[in-house]
């Protein structure tokens, strides 16, 4: 019976009845009494199911293994060397992955709380970032834009914020246009003349600071960056997700930040549609 089995092996009847629903032990039919009678060959399963649990290793693991490995002895019972061949193999896995996972956050960590969240290559793109210019709204409108055009497309964008860091009166300037936008909230009609003026602002702006970053040569450094993405990973990569990759092309770091998700008011949005074309007309 369940509980003179589970007194012998050290265990509950409880423990036992769900080593049966996880697929660890086939259910015994019932007897004409009513009762399930454990035998010889359940009893050895029990006590190998109670060593493994007690050595820490997960009931999963532990059910793979016995569904793995090669029949044999009586009654079709698993050879031992078997079980312990697939459960050696299944923990060098886990053991390989949690290294993975160890590295990937002592490297976080080295870099930074968010800093540390991005891909290596958008991280890398900030190096030159003086300590303590970056904000963490910039690093997390990358890790947002990451998400949504791949790390190609935060890198596009990480230039943007590192010409920011590295010149304080852009900064300057990038905060007085953005405070202009926020004040564009829903009590301003679209067809308010500050939007028209604001939205010269903000072109006027870009056109500054994309000078400043073709002129510290950050460009080429991007297409340097792109190339050596796209030779590691090639059209048709399985592990990139095409529509993600090369999405940044065409795109300038200014429209990338303008499609991120966000609630803007019917006259900011005006405001960004009069930039984009201000931008468009002036562009050769």
């Amino acid at each position: 019976m369940i509980g003179d089995a589970a007194a012998f092996v050290g265990t509950t009847p409880r423990a036992i009845r769900h080593w049966h629903e996880v697929g660890l032990l086939p259910e015994r039919e019932r007897g004409s009494d009513g009762r399930r009678r454990y035998g010889y060959a359940e009893i050895i399963r029990l006590l190998w199911i109670r060593r493994m649990a007690d050595a820490g290793i997960a009931l999963d693991d532990v059910r793979d293994a016995f569904t793995d490995a090669a029949p044999g002895g009586v009654e079709g019972e698993v050879e031992v060397e078997g079980v312990l061949a697939q459960l050696e193999g299944s923990l060098a896995a886990q053991e390989a992955e949690l290294r993975r996972k160890r590295a990937a956050v002592q490297r976080m960590r080295a870099r930074g709380d968010r800093l540390g969240l991005l891909d290596d290559i958008v991280s890398d793109r900030l190096r030159a970032a003086p300590g303590g210019s970056l904000r963490q709204d910039d690093l997390d409108t990358l890790l947002v834009t990451e998400r949504i055009f791949g790390p190609l497309g935060a890198v596009a964008q990480a230039g943007r914020f590192l010409t920011l860091a590295l010149h304080p009166e852009l900064r300057a300037e990038s905060d007085r246009v953005d405070a202009a936008e926020e004040a564009l909230d829903d009590t301003v009609a679209v067809d308010d003349p500050r939007v028209a003026r604001v939205a010269a602002e903000r072109h006027a702006f870009e056109t500054t600071l994309m000078r400043v970053i073709e002129e510290s040569g950050q460009l080429e450094e991007d297409d340097a960056i792109f190339e050596a993405w796209e030779e590691l990973h090639p059209r048709g990569d399985a592990d990139v997700a095409p529509d993600r990759v090369g999405s940044w092309r065409g795109r300038s770091a200014a429209e990338i930040i303008r499609s991120l998700p966000s609630d803007l008011s019917p006259a900011r949005l005006r405001c960004s549609e009069l930039a984009l074309q201000l931008g468009a007309s002036s562009a050769p």
